[in-house]
């Protein structure tokens, strides 16, 4: 295979795994965004978090929230759980990795947060553990992963979300977990906002 064939096959997958996402995932985009803006329209926060490549998703949604995604608006409160190393690095150190967002969920998240996490390629414990702690601080979980996130689904609540890309190129995965997260964006402008 030719150099620019493996850069066809990647626009090809690409492609198609867009247009699956258009289809099919619509609608639990918009469930998501809806319960993102209850939570902020009751004066509480959003927390996130994902591992690896993952985190870079959760750093760009903190960003546009915190900052601004297409328009000046007040900044919305969101904490990202990935980006403080003194405090991820002592959390390893003292107790083990699998609890670097749990307890910090534990410390920062209340009743009616929600939880926006990432995974493309398999559920870390690390993952399975905040999952435990949203739930019993009273969060909603917001789950966008992929094909090899078997064990996110029956962690997961009634009223959670999970938005399960059907890929198991961690690659793909990521692609349209970056577009979710600017629908959500949009969507969370639109409804507080407008336009």
């Amino acid at each position: 295979m030719s150099q620019q064939d493996r850069i066809i096959n990647h626009f090809t997958d690409h492609l198609q795994i867009h247009q699956y996402a258009m289809t099919n995932l619509c609608e639990f985009i918009e469930y998501a965004a809806q319960g993102l803006v209850t939570s902020l329209l009751n004066d509480k926060k959003i927390l996130c978090c994902g591992n690896g490549r993952s985190a870079t998703c959760v750093q760009l949604f903190s960003s546009a929230m915190l900052n601004q995604f297409d328009r000046v608006r007040p900044a919305l409160p969101v904490i990202p759980l990935t980006t403080d190393m003194a405090t991820i690095t002592a959390i390893a150190t003292d107790y083990a990795f699998d609890d670097v967002y749990a307890k910090q969920l534990r410390a920062l998240g209340a009743s009616g947060d929600v939880l926006l996490m990432y995974t493309a390629n398999g559920a870390s414990a690390s993952l399975a553990k905040v999952i435990t702690a949203a739930h019993d601080k009273g969060l909603m979980v917001i789950a966008l992963s992929g094909n090899h996130d078997e064990r996110i689904s029956p962690l997961l609540k009634e009223t959670d979300i999970e938005i399960r890309v059907p890929s198991h190129s961690p690659a793909r995965v990521h692609e349209v977990h970056v577009l979710i997260t600017h629908c959500l964006c949009d969507l969370i402008d639109q409804q507080l906002f407008g336009g």
